[in-house]
């Protein structure tokens, strides 16, 4: 069945990324939605990535007859019907088997980027072909040069075109609300976790027919499946070590565009223009990495200020991002293209292999609302309105 037999149902039900997270809260177990929705610290970061949003208001404009908005955008010389992609995320099976599979084929029907994290748990070779023309490939920097050549190679290969470096995770975060959640590596069978399972029976069917979550991509270099194994791995042998010598190496190895993810700082941004990246995404990992970090959509405006100083360059988006009015403010302060994490995993969690086509439809959908209520009927006309 297609998402258009559904989607008049569907919106009715969960019009909003909101109604999906509740909606995905209960289908899978505490562990994997704490694991999800978690961030470090005090995770004081979640909240106040969400209420500088709020901070920013728009003066509309009326009048302007029948007012179409269009939300379309090019970006690297591609084009895509909205200026809204899927994030990486790692460890995504936890969510919902086949997470990526189900997101990137709901990208490809979309016409957005879907994004896929080395950490993921499908690999480049199976989630490429279900992307299309969609596919963008983020990296882990491993020290191993042999590992970063077959990555890059493997990546590649599969179709993914645009790679984005993530500069943001110089040691892992504590994220003590996972911890707390039951959360560990690998997996363990506990009273605890047999109790979740049977009481959220959707998520255990799909996840015996699968299999346990790994990190499949990763394990292709470790000779070993046993997750303790493959986490101490990563923990080992991927990131901790990035430099912007090492960053102007991986643009040399890739035959397309290279972003740099994790930027809040100014000076960081130049740097950045200076070592050759063709994009600066300015997130700060979703309030998952350092409790004490600014808001992304605070540090944007310094951000587009500086890359455009030093002559210009791409601005990707993130963190906190949950309607089309954060989509529509972070355009104007700015970014040239958004992207989300969550609200995607929340719709596949929550509707199964669809859920993906809803978030992105709810995405959209409210995206040109706002350009309407806003009297912008493009993204030109988005950036030129006037804040309050």
């Amino acid at each position: 069945m297609s998402y258009s037999n559904k989607k008049t149902n569907w919106l009715n039900r969960y019009p909003a990324i909101s109604d999906l997270a509740r909606k995905a809260k209960s289908r899978i177990p505490k562990v994997s939605w704490e694991y999800l929705e978690s961030g470090t610290g005090d995770e004081d970061l979640l909240d106040r990535n969400a209420q500088a949003f709020k901070k920013i208001n728009f003066l509309p404009r009326f009048c302007k007859g029948d007012l179409q908005a269009d939300c379309s955008t090019t970006l690297f010389g591609r084009k895509y019907d909205a200026p809204i992609g899927v994030a990486p995320v790692g460890l995504t099976g936890l969510m919902w088997p086949k997470v990526e599979e189900y997101l990137a084929a709901s990208c490809a029907r979309f016409n957005i980027p879907f994004c896929l994290s080395t950490l993921a748990t499908s690999t480049p070779e199976i989630v490429g072909p279900q992307c299309g023309d969609m596919g963008w490939f983020q990296l882990y920097p491993p020290k191993d040069q042999d590992i970063l050549d077959s990555l890059l190679r493997r990546a590649k290969d599969s179709g993914f075109h645009t790679l984005v470096i993530t500069a943001d995770i110089p040691m892992p975060s504590l994220r003590e609300r996972t911890k707390r959640a039951g959360m560990s590596m690998p997996p363990k069978i506990t009273p605890r976790m047999i109790w979740e399972g049977a009481t959220h029976p959707a998520w255990s069917i799909a996840t015996l027919r699968n299999g346990i979550p790994s990190l499949k991509t990763v394990e292709h270099y470790t000779n070993n499946n046993d997750m303790k194994f493959v986490s101490g791995f990563v923990g080992n042998r991927l990131g901790g070590t990035l430099s912007w010598e090492y960053c102007q190496e991986i643009k040399q190895k890739w035959d397309g565009p290279v972003i740099i993810k994790g930027i809040l700082h100014p000076q960081d941004a130049r740097q950045a223009i200076d070592a050759g990246m063709d994009g600066i995404w300015v997130s700060n990992h979703g309030a998952r990495q350092f409790n004490g970090a600014a808001t992304a959509i605070e540090a944007l405006p310094a951000i587009v200020e500086t890359v455009n100083a030093a002559g210009g360059g791409t601005i990707i988006f993130d963190s906190g991002v949950r309607n089309g009015l954060d989509i529509m403010r972070a355009l104007h302060l700015g970014a040239d293209f958004v992207f989300a994490g969550r609200p995607f995993f929340y719709g596949v969690a929550a509707l199964g292999k669809l859920g993906g086509d809803h978030a992105a439809h709810i995405f959209i959908d409210d995206l040109k609302n706002n350009m309407v209520q806003l009297g912008a009927a493009n993204l030109a006309e988005v950036r030129e309105a006037n804040l309050l």
